[in-house]
């Protein structure tokens, strides 16, 4: 079989001269589709399609052996290349590897037509930029943003070097650069920052930092406009240090407060200063960047900031006024923007946003100016049983909106959530509502990414169609496209883990040993029979695909989690032995949860996401300095563990360094506690294990990563306590 890229160039040597005129229009295409592929692949490829009401559209077909590719969009012929791809079963772009393999020949077929229900495909949650975007460099940037265009997603979230302008306009109000980097917290901790939840941690912020952003941001814009992208930007929120006071001491700065005890500080729509720094915030901004027209403000997540009570006529016109202030901000600047909003509080907090403050908010919003991110309807239907928010709030009154979910919290790398959920679940539901309102798009917002693959490649696919999909035929073609073979295991995996994990929906998957030791007697993680039984059974798929990488990637991570499963039942009996005061039973289990832990570790240092110490090299990327180098690597380990604190392990990564040298650790002197009766005091050795631990521990890398990854399912299945 020869190399796809080899088959294009021989095709295409002659048809490249006729279409001399047309290569700058499709060359970003070309240049996503050669990257996938490897090496160069000259393609015709055309952009003589129209949006059809404002969606976007793409067709494919193979003449004589030439695949054809038309598109409304640079992005939308990478989508065209995807799905023929795609349907031939033969590749796959991800995370964690690639597949490509097609036929030396291609078979003629006729012509494919597809057309979005949507016009947007939205892609990114605030907080992803702290949980997993934080510190990419280009090279990373560049592969998300093809991964973006060859799975059809046009309107991603674009918040890197906020910081940078912010600067430059807090500077230009008055504040001192010590004022300012003072009230930056570390990259980690930006997203929360911005959404006006805290202040202070990791602070101050290296003023080196906005430079390296600034440059990182033109070459993601460049490139996602270039596709044809249309990048939601940041805006002015009302968000201010609290020196803010020094230059305008009558300014109404009110005290926000959020979860642990962390504040920041919000300006009053009421005052005058807000629309001036609003309107400062978006010229400086396009000065920087270029005229935009998607502008991020969310200036209520999950805080407690005092409104009127309900059914008051100052409550509604409280906010009538915060609503058109923060929109009058942005149009003023740029008339032709739009208010993006995240609605992520419209769920969350119903017993704040009722229909009345809802629609007060926006009551003096033009309905083609404001576009509302529905972030969260897996929670709406699975989590909160609270109804669709669309329902509730009878259409968003016409506002335009965009249907999402959130299939990640915290960047965990558990496995979760309902597969037929996300396959077909509230999408349809919404695009069939008579209170579907202005329903523009359709996308997700996971809090990070880099985990459970198959939930992002299934949304993807479910973005492009308003039809069913049929999910056992959709994972054959999955796993197809994958390993490029399907044998009767792998069958039976995907019929036992969708009644498993797959078919749950857990708000905060964590195994016990996860938690500090004390915190929890059980993990939440959904583990059960079937959940063992199906990672066994793609296990023995292991002698077909012995040269499949893909396939060993996945099985390496499965083992973990196999592995880990294991450890959650043996840390809940030595708990439970521990309660009961039967200390030598409680102990008995720590050599073979340590021989776990370490086997695991040991397995997912090969891994290309599952590890601490490529996240750590990220961060120290960006220094300038030693000292720098060490700030970053600080604030990395933070945002994984203590967060804060007091967030503790809420991001709960099952990652290779992050096992051995701190869960394990942790662990351990929880046994020799129990051993000796002496108390151990965990976050005084977790703060110290952020703050004054520099590197990871060394790690031996398996030479054999099948092998050791059914040796490790293997010795696993011998603590079978289920």
């Amino acid at each position: 079989m020869r190399s796809f890229a080899s088959i294009i160039i021989t095709l295409f040597s002659s048809a490249l001269l006729l279409l001399a005129g047309c290569q700058d229009k499709t060359a970003p295409a070309k240049d996503v589709i050669q990257r996938f592929a490897g090496e160069g692949v000259p393609m015709e490829l055309s952009l003589s399609m129209d949006k059809e009401n404002g969606c976007d559209r793409f067709s494919y077909k193979v003449e004589n052996g030439v695949l054809k590719l038309e598109g409304s969009s640079n992005m939308a012929l990478c989508r065209a290349f995807y799905e023929y791809v795609r349907n031939m079963e033969a590749g796959i772009n991800s995370w964690s590897g690639n597949r490509l393999e097609l036929p030396s020949t291609l078979p003629d077929a006729t012509s494919v037509e597809k057309v979005s229900p949507f016009k947007h495909h939205y892609y990114f949650n605030v907080v992803t930029y702290g949980y997993t975007l934080c510190y990419w460099d280009w090279e990373r940037w560049e592969q998300e943003i093809d991964w973006m265009a060859l799975h059809g997603i046009d309107m991603p979230l674009a918040l890197v070097a906020n910081e940078a302008i912010t600067a430059r306009v807090l500077k230009k109000l008055g504040l001192t650069d010590e004022e300012i980097y003072n009230y930056f917290v570390g990259p980690a901790h930006l997203p929360w920052m911005r959404l006006g939840n805290l202040s202070g941690i990791d602070s101050p912020l290296p003023e080196s930092w906005h430079e390296d952003q600034i440059a990182l941001q033109h070459r993601i814009l460049d490139r996602m406009r270039s596709l044809g992208m249309k990048p939601v930007c940041p805006a002015f929120a009302g968000f201010l240090p609290k020196d803010i006071l020094r230059i305008y001491p009558d300014a109404k700065l009110v005290e926000t407060t959020w979860s642990g005890g962390f504040h920041n500080w919000i300006l009053l729509t009421e005052d005058p200063l807000f629309p001036k720094i609003g309107k400062m915030f978006i010229e400086e901004w396009e000065n920087e960047f270029g005229k935009g027209k998607y502008y991020l403000a969310d200036p209520f997540n999950e805080m407690a900031i005092v409104l009127p009570p309900h059914g008051s006529r100052e409550r509604y016109d409280m906010l009538a006024q915060f609503g058109q202030t923060v929109h009058e901000s942005i149009s003023q600047a740029n008339p032709d923007a739009v208010w993006v909003k995240n609605g992520w509080m419209l769920g969350y907090s119903r017993h704040v946003w009722d229909y009345d403050s809802f629609s007060a908010l926006y009551s003096k919003v033009p309905d083609d100016k404001a576009l509302i991110i529905d972030m969260a309807e897996d929670y709406n239907y699975i989590h909160w049983k609270n109804q669709a928010n669309w329902e509730f709030f009878k259409g968003f009154d016409n506002k335009q909106w965009i249907y999402s979910t959130i299939p990640n919290m915290g960047g965990k790398s558990a496995m979760t959530g309902i597969l037929e959920f996300y396959a077909n679940g509230g999408r349809l539901d919404a695009l069939s509502s008579p209170n579907k309102g202005n329903l523009v798009g359709f996308g997700t917002a996971p809090e990070g990414i880099e985990n459970n693959e198959v939930i992002y490649e299934l949304i993807s696919d479910a973005g492009w169609t308003a039809d069913s999909l049929n999910l056992k035929e959709w994972l054959d073609n999955y796993t197809l496209c994958r390993y490029g073979k399907n044998d009767g295991h792998l069958e039976d995996y995907w019929n036992g883990i969708t009644r498993s994990v797959y078919g749950h929906f857990t708000d905060h998957p964590r195994y016990v040993w996860q938690f500090r030791p004390g915190v929890s007697k059980k993990g939440s993680y959904q583990i059960d029979s079937l959940f063992f039984d199906s990672i066994e059974q793609f296990a023995k798929a292991a002698p077909e695909m012995k040269d499949n990488p893909l396939y060993i990637t996945d099985l390496s991570y499965l083992a973990a989690q196999y592995a880990g499963g294991k450890m959650e039942l043996l840390m809940r009996q030595a708990y439970a032995d521990a309660a009961r005061g039967d200390r030598d039973k409680a102990v008995s289990v720590k050599a073979t949860v340590n021989e776990l832990a370490l086997k695991t570790d040991r397995i997912l240092s090969t891994h290309p996401n599952h590890n601490l110490q490529r996240w750590i090299d990220l961060a120290r990327s960006h220094a300038t300095s030693p000292e720098e180098a060490a700030y970053y690597e600080r604030n990395a380990k933070r945002i994984v563990t203590i967060w804060g604190p007091p967030v503790d392990d809420y991001s709960a990564r099952i990652w290779s360094g992050l096992i051995r040298d701190y869960y394990l650790p942790r662990l351990n002197a929880w046994f020799d506690s129990i051993e000796t009766g002496q108390p151990f005091d965990y976050p005084a050795w977790e703060r110290d294990w952020v703050e004054n631990s520099a590197g990871l521990s060394p790690v031996s890398e398996p030479s054999d990563r099948m092998k050791e990854a059914l040796d490790l399912i293997a010795l696993a299945r011998q603590t079978d306590i289920l």
